[in-house]
């Protein structure tokens, strides 16, 4: 673990009314200590669990569009509005990592075909763009995660299937469990909420508080569904009629 703290700096903000402050989840921030090298931030869309990870990332000096230090490229609207009024704390501190934007990662795959000199040595041999979605996910994840790094994912599952998420769940056993890395990680998937001994954030309810795996919406939605399948969706149907 690197990252041990993230603070919200209160006093210099200009006004809790406007967004991304004026967000329950952001609005109600004080501290987060972090206690675990395997982190997750849940909570609904719009809750606020991305903006705070693009903000870790923002002050990390990651490309918030997606990517490391040094992958320099500009997406339309991806300045992050919160990064400078948040305070990291590490001990020690490390500057290596990478930011994984799924919605933006298109764009960074484009980048790294104008810039990689090396064969795409870090990404499995092959461009990005001339592998499938999740072939380019887990290629990123296998080649170029690696040393003392912090990663920063936002909703890396988007283009895993969910064999593909066990395969990911095993990189990340790997990296974390040498103490080589610490991983936060916005995500709806349950499986990935099931890494043994990982703490849960989540953002509902208006404020940032550890959950247990078995009382988030996603275990227990999931659950629900797959042991009573048809009458889930009847209800769910005749609730539109």
């Amino acid at each position: 673990m690197f990252l041990k703290r993230i603070t919200l700096l209160r006093e210099d903000i200009p006004s809790m009314d406007r967004y991304p402050f004026s967000m329950p989840s952001i609005k109600t921030l004080d501290e987060i200590h972090l206690e675990s090298n395997v982190t997750f931030f849940v909570g609904e869309n719009g809750s606020g669990k991305s903006t705070l990870l693009e903000a870790i990332a923002d002050k990390c000096d990651f490309n918030t569009a997606g990517g490391g230090r040094n992958n320099t490229y500009d997406v339309y609207a991806s300045e992050s509005a919160l990064g400078k009024y948040i305070r990291l704390s590490w001990l020690p501190k490390v500057t290596n990592g990478f930011f994984l934007r799924a919605e933006s990662f298109y764009n960074f795959a484009t980048h790294i075909d104008e810039v990689d000199d090396t064969g795409f040595r870090s990404y499995g041999g092959r461009s990005l763009h001339e592998q499938s979605h999740g072939e380019s996910f887990l290629s990123l994840f296998l080649h170029r995660f690696k040393g003392k790094s912090i990663y920063l994912l936002d909703e890396p599952e988007a283009a895993l299937s969910p064999a593909r998420q066990l395969t990911f769940l095993k990189i990340i056993h790997d990296l974390a469990s040498k103490g080589d890395a610490q991983f936060i990680i916005a995500t709806h998937s349950p499986i990935l909420l099931g890494y043994p001994d990982a703490d849960i954030l989540s953002f509902d309810d208006g404020h940032i508080s550890k959950i247990e795996y078995e009382m988030t919406d996603h275990y227990q939605i999931t659950k629900y569904f797959l042991q009573h399948r048809e009458k889930f969706l009847s209800e769910i149907f005749s609730e539109e009629e």
